[in-house]
């Protein structure tokens, strides 16, 4: 099994940025691949960003493709995601999740965070 914790979310001003961060626990992190997702009030949760267990594949969904920057750092058994030029629509709760497939749904991931909450002011 594989537990998550994610940090670093906060409030940030439009065209700012923040890095969330998602320790996780267990000795088969490096198996894993992983995902970030994110839901907002009365939404449903979406993809943002998947990573390889290597690290040599990444994913993101076009509204943040170019803004957002997923990594991971095995040694460290955390993944991490960049995010640049945050804009008022970035506001959601945001998950990490690791799966033994990678996909692009919540349905291929198996483990998941509790979540930390970005919120982005115009």
């Amino acid at each position: 099994q594989v537990q998550l914790v994610e940090s670093g979310g906060g409030l940030v001003q439009a065209g700012g940025s923040l890095r969330l961060s998602c320790a996780a626990s267990g000795r088969t992190f490096s198996s894993y691949d992983m995902g970030w997702f994110r839901q907002a009030p009365g939404k449903e949760r979406e993809f943002v960003a998947a990573i390889s267990w290597s690290g040599d594949k990444t994913y993101y969904a076009d509204s943040v493709k170019g803004r957002f920057t997923i990594s991971r750092d095995n040694a460290k058994n955390t993944v991490y995601l960049q995010m640049n030029s945050l804009k008022p629509e970035d506001t959601a709760a945001y998950y990490c999740a690791a799966s033994s497939r990678l996909g692009f749904t919540q349905y291929h991931y198996d483990y998941w965070g509790q979540g930390t909450q970005v919120t982005v002011s115009s």
